[in-house]
């Protein structure tokens, strides 16, 4: 994933109040300075919660064996992410989120190379200049990692958004095409981002086509795991 140079001052105060970063030095008023102040520790009582319930299990990637959270983890994270990020108000859901995170790494953190030959880290795949910009303070951390994700997944929404406005849509298009621009801000850099306009998306490079399936095909498979923990 590359690194975005796009995020308001305001979202990436928000970022780093929400995953326990460094409190911003602020001219606003006390209430608002207090608040600022609250917030990066009842983020981390939060994740501290989230980490104790979590519970991993083996599996192999190719000849290693590592960890991966098992079902009720994942879809633990991918909701408490989303919620904290308040996905529902740019028209995406905890299943994006689980989408998303199915598409980096299949929910297996790890280290990767993307094709500029910088190595991302973690469950989500954040490259350390993209870390460094959200504020993220540990991109190996499964439970900041998926947090900072879906707050990066919301700025790509918003994004796409301004992107689509132009197109004649019926609302299922247009929900479509607002995931689609998702895997393209979560995807690509800057420069590769802004070539899509939409429309063109079977111009995109293979691997952003791959993601946007992988994702939504993550997304379904989170619906199925929903459905499957409830009647367990």
């Amino acid at each position: 994933m590359h690194s975005s140079k796009t995020a308001s001052a305001a979202r990436t105060a928000a970022l780093i109040a929400l995953i326990g970063g460094a409190t911003l030095t602020s001219h606003a008023a006390p209430s608002a300075k207090a608040h600022a102040a609250v917030a990066p520790r009842a983020a981390a009582a939060a994740h501290t919660n989230l980490h104790t319930k979590m519970r991993w299990v083996p599996v192999r990637h190719g000849a290693r064996t590592l960890r991966t959270p098992d079902a009720s983890s994942r879809l633990m994270l991918a909701r408490a992410a989303a919620r904290t990020a308040g996905l529902e108000k740019v028209g995406l859901s905890y299943q994006d989120v689980y989408g998303v995170i199915e598409a980096e790494t299949s929910w297996v953190p790890r280290d990767g190379m993307g094709r500029n030959g910088v190595t991302s880290m973690g469950l989500a795949q954040f490259e350390p200049a993209t870390a460094k910009g959200l504020g993220l303070k540990d991109a190996n951390d499964p439970v900041q990692a998926v947090h900072a994700a879906a707050v990066y997944m919301k700025m790509g929404a918003q994004w796409a958004a301004q992107k689509i406005a132009h197109l004649k849509l019926s609302p299922e298009q247009r929900a479509a095409k607002l995931r689609e621009g998702v895997s393209v801000y979560y995807n690509l850099s800057v420069r590769g981002r802004n070539k899509w306009d939409g429309i063109n998306t079977a111009q995109l490079p293979v691997e952003t086509q791959r993601h946007i399936r992988n994702v939504r095909s993550g997304a379904q498979e989170a619906l199925e795991l929903a459905e499957k923990v409830e009647a367990a």
